[in-house]
Formats: C-alpha cells, sequence, structure tokens
C-alpha cells in the first residue's frame, strides 16, 4: 500500500490549521526584496572577496551564491550534498568555500570553478559549525559537532590534525579572537559555544591544541544553547540563545555580560552596525529586529519571513536575513531608509497602505525530515 509524506493526508488540530494558513498568507508579501529559493536555509555568510555577494547553505544540500542587487540573483550553485547543511566558511586565502553538514562530514568547493574537493569525514553525527583561517601559512579548518568535538584539519590536504574535547553537549558556534590573531604567530584563540550552553576557549596550534582553563572557565552568560558567538571591532563577544536573548560580554570585564536584549522567542543570530550603532537580532518568531546599541531601546522590527529567521550577515549598512521560509531578504539600516521602514509599518497597521503580494514556492523536504530539521533546531536543552 503506498504511503503519503503530504501533511494534508494526516489529523491536524484546528490550531494547525490556523498556524498554515497565517503562514500561506503571510508568505505572499515582498518585504526586503525576498530572493525566493526552493529549500530551506539554515547559514548564510559573506563573500570575502566581494562586498555585493553572499553564500547560502540550503537543507536541500545546495550552496548558493547570491547577489541580492541584481536580476538574475543567483551567481553560482555549489551541488553534491544530499542532506542538508548547516554551516558555511570561506577560505581568504585559497578561494575554497566549506559546509558542515547532516551527513557528518565538511564538504569543500573550489569558488571559481564550482567544482567539488576535499571532503572531510571523522565526526560521529551532525557537523553544525565551521571555520577556516591561516596560521605559518598553513590554512586550517576547524568543525565542531553535534558530537561534542571539535576537529582541527589541514584544509589543503584533508588531513585530520587533532581533536579538542570538553564540551559535554553539541557545539553549535566557533569564532575566532580577532584581537589575539596573527597569521605568523604558533596560536590562534578560539572560542566555541554549543546545546550545554558553556562557552569554551582553546589554544589552537597547526600540531596541538588546548582549552584555556583560566577564570572564568567555562564561560557561563546564558541559561540554555549558545547559538552563534562572534566579535566585534572591540574586541567584545556578541551571544544568542534559545534563552531568548542576545548579549554582549565585555572583554574589559573578563567577559562579564555588558548589555543584554530581550526576545519573545529564541535568538538565532545577532549582528552589530557599528557604523550606525543597531544592533540586530534573528529570532524564531520570525521576526528580524533593530536595537540601539548605546540604550538597548528597541528601534524598529523587520516583519517579512514568514517562519524562523535563521541567520544574519551585514552588508555595507544592509542586513541580510535568511530562513526556514526559503527566502533571503535585505533590510536597510541607513537612518533615511530606516526611517521610512519605520513609517511604512505604522502605516500598514493603520491599514493605509495595501501589501503587494508574491506567490510561495514549495519546499523540497519531506514531512519526516522537516520534523527532524525542527528538532535538530530546537535543541536547547
Amino acid at each position: 500500500m503506498s504511503q503519503s509524506n503530504d501533511p494534508g493526508h494526516f489529523f491536524q488540530t484546528d490550531a494547525w490549521h490556523s498556524e498554515t494558513a497565517r503562514r500561506a498568507a503571510k508568505s505572499k508579501n515582498d518585504k526586503g526584496n525576498p530572493v525566493k529559493l526552493p529549500s530551506k536555509i539554515l547559514a548564510v555568510a559573506a563573500d570575502p572577496h566581494d562586498d555585493s555577494l553572499i553564500y547560502v547553505a540550503e537543507a536541500a544540500g545546495t550552496v548558493k551564491r547570491i547577489n541580492p542587487e541584481v536580476e538574475k540573483k543567483v551567481v553560482a550553485t555549489y551541488t553534491g550534498p544530499e542532506a542538508p547543511l548547516t554551516s558555511l566558511a570561506i577560505s581568504h586565502k585559497s578561494g575554497k568555500l566549506f559546509a558542515g553538514c547532516w551527513d557528518k562530514t565538511i564538504w569543500s568547493w573550489d569558488v571559481k570553478s564550482r567544482r567539488p574537493g576535499q571532503r572531510f569525514r571523522g565526526h560521529a553525527d551532525f557537523v553544525k559549525t565551521v571555520l577556516v583561517f591561516t596560521l605559518q601559512g598553513r590554512e586550517l579548518l576547524l568543525s565542531g559537532s553535534q558530537d561534542a568535538t571539535i576537529i582541527v584539519w589541514d584544509a589543503v590536504t584533508g588531513q585530520r590534525l587533532y581533536t579538542l574535547k570538553g564540551h559535554t553537549r553539541g557545539i553549535l558556534a566557533l569564532a575566532l579572537d580577532p584581537l589575539e590573531y596573527d597569521p605568523a604567530k604558533e596560536e590562534a584563540i578560539v572560542f566555541s559555544a554549543g546545546s550545554d550552553r558553556e562557552i569554551r576557549r582553546w589554544r589552537v596550534g597547526v600540531s596541538a591544541g588546548k582549552e584555556i582553563k583560566e577564570e572564568p572557565f567555562p564561560i557561563l552568560a546564558h541559561e540554555t544553547s549558545v547559538d552563534l558567538i562572534h566579535f566585534d571591532s572591540d574586541g567584545d563577544l556578541w551571544t544568542a540563545s534559545a534563552d531568548k536573548t542576545a548579549k554582549c560580554l565585555s572583554r574589559a570585564r573578563n567577559w562579564e555580560e555588558d548589555s543584554s536584549f530581550e526576545h519573545p522567542d529564541y535568538t538565532r543570530d545577532v549582528a552589530v552596525d557599528e557604523d550606525g550603532g543597531w544592533v540586530v537580532t534573528a529570532c524564531r518568531d520570525e521576526n528580524v529586529r533593530v536595537f540601539e546599541k548605546g540604550s538597548g531601546k528597541l528601534h524598529h522590527v523587520f516583519e517579512g519571513h514568514f517562519e524562523e529567521v535563521t541567520a544574519l550577515v551585514l552588508l555595507r549598512q544592509r542586513v541580510i536575513s535568511v530562513s526556514i521560509d526559503g527566502s533571503v531578504r535585505t533590510w536597510s539600516l541607513k537612518a533615511q531608509e530606516l526611517a521610512k521602514a519605520i513609517q511604512e509599518a505604522e502605516d500598514e497597521k493603520e491599514g493605509k497602505v495595501e501589501e503587494k503580494v508574491e506567490e510561495k514556492k514549495e519546499g523540497l523536504l519531506t514531512l519526516e525530515e522537516e520534523e527532524e530539521l525542527a528538532a535538530l533546531l530546537e535543541d536547547s536543552d
């Protein structure tokens, strides 16, 4: 007897039907000049060689290079994986693109030719985060996995150099400390964070690495999973967590909390526009929020996505957001355009404007795969 994965063929509650109808209606909006892709988007990264381009990782197993400002927005597509891609890193030196995958490996491609390169095998579970940098002329690739380990690889040969252990649950984020980094030095400082809510620090060299066990050890700034960490130009650490906050941890005060930004749901990403003085966050409630960096006051909420916003990237006072809804949206942080967006939102609430609509494209995952993906994204206990 044939089986169906169509959710419409199963019993659903009134709440489910109501939510489905709400999302279907919202999916037709054109806010943020959306680039519609056929699959859920799990990660985004800026192109280090061209500040008009980004890379996005899809649940369908492809990476796309996109220019949101031109008519033919998808510039290149990188294929090979048959499982969702969770994370991206692009090499400044070798021109390679790396993507962590559900299949427990890291895939790589030559950016220009789009040909698949080394495939890095060694983790026992999903690869959730990747990081690439150079030390003493040698390019290193770091990968963090749901198996609670960090593996350090030779990014060129694919050789597994060594493994770092310390986390008790899955690792969700890696960040290179920019104030301590010098490619000519023997070591770099890398921060890691994950489902165990801990932020740990590591000395990473070409042949060996070790954990930094100076206080605070580990750094405990959140109540549950830390999904994202990155540094600003002052060397302070920004974090996004499933405890519904984004935070700034002060380097000068030994990683104590400097500021906290509250949300109604899980916070997936945080970006800092230092030119404009904005803190921008991605939230599971489908919205992109803009806070005043100095005061912490909520300035504006960009509403356009109709499912969870998974990641952000900044490009010249524009923030690019990607979502489970399969869209890439662009929001301006320039003062005049931000003021215009705020006025348009107020007019819409008062019924003064009629929203433009576009057709929604369906995703490529089966019902079972969507449930597995949702469970993975919500692993925050």
